[in-house]
């Protein structure tokens, strides 16, 4: 696989992934990582348009409560399993309902396969999770682990690229800016890439959510992201597809984020563009510029 890079950039340090958000009406989960027609335990198994076909280096999925009652904090399952072979999965997501949950499936080509590695990744009421890489990681690590607040590095408990980058942001503000905040780490990355001779240091889609609201990135210093998508607003799909019973599992404030369509309905999924944030929140999606200046 030919990476864009014409640094350092090591093997152990490429991650491609494929992820999920959703945010509305309390649903099981099960409706979007098990049961979609191309849902995300589908796509661990068979990814089209993914830089890694087979996703099967663990998973994990993180939801807010639906009665918020514990301050809003999200719960976690991370796994080492293929998503395919999980069957506390299966259980656990067809047992629960959440207003907000994400899910992500892991191909790890270098960190170790651990529990500690599987995103999303939390602190506090905040879940975080990425598809992609930071090119040259191994050599700028050491340098980015020393931009985060002395009281939060302790909190790292991975090897992961995606978690540094988790913990550089919420250093510069994550928690009260996150589109802001996110976009410092990204420039710092890229400054201090590029002090390592790496040409293209980020490279990746990224979720954020506070429990209320959510965020989705799509941004890469090549100006080639990974994909990402989001669903039409549901009123909206009833009225494009009148007979799909599937739709009335779902409530008017639905909204689904994906790294690819969940199936094959025409005009049921947008394509979030290079430099975008979507923001979703009780008003519905819109999309704002992302580091879209130059670097």
């Amino acid at each position: 696989m030919v990476k864009p890079s014409a640094g350092p950039t090591t093997f152990e340090e490429v991650v491609m992934c494929r992820w999920l958000a959703y945010s509305g009406e309390p649903l099981k989960p099960a409706v979007l990582i098990l049961d979609a027609q191309h849902s995300l335990v589908a796509q661990s198994l068979n990814s089209p348009l993914g830089a890694e076909t087979v996703n099967g280096d663990g998973f994990g999925f993180g939801w807010y409560p639906e009665d918020a009652g514990n301050g809003n904090i999200p719960a976690l399952f991370h796994s080492i399993e293929p998503a395919w072979h999980d069957e506390n999965l299966r259980e656990l997501t067809n047992a629960i309902a959440s207003p907000l949950f994400f899910g992500h499936v892991r191909a790890a080509a270098g960190p170790p396969i651990q529990q500690s590695n599987c995103h999303p990744f939390r602190h506090e009421n905040w879940l975080f999770m990425h598809n992609g890489f930071l090119d040259g990681f191994s050599v700028m690590k050491r340098d980015l682990a020393f931009a985060v607040d002395p009281e939060l590095f302790p909190l790292i408990q991975g090897t992961t690229d995606t978690e540094t980058l988790f913990y550089v942001a919420l250093t510069m503000g994550l928690m009260d800016d996150p589109v802001a905040a996110l976009g410092r780490a990204l420039r710092f990355v890229e400054e201090t890439g590029r002090k390592h001779g790496i040409r293209f240091p980020v490279q990746g889609t990224f979720a954020v959510s506070d429990g209320s609201r959510m965020w989705a990135f799509r941004y890469s210093t090549s100006q080639r992201s990974r994909s990402l998508f989001h669903s039409v607003a549901v009123p909206e799909l009833r009225e494009m597809f009148p007979d799909a019973a599937r739709l009335e599992l779902f409530g008017d404030h639905a909204k689904v984020v994906v790294s690819e369509p969940l199936n094959d309905m025409p005009g049921a999924f947008v394509e979030v563009p290079e430099n975008t944030v979507a923001v979703l929140d009780d008003d519905g999606y819109r999309h704002e510029p992302f580091l879209s200046e130059a670097a």
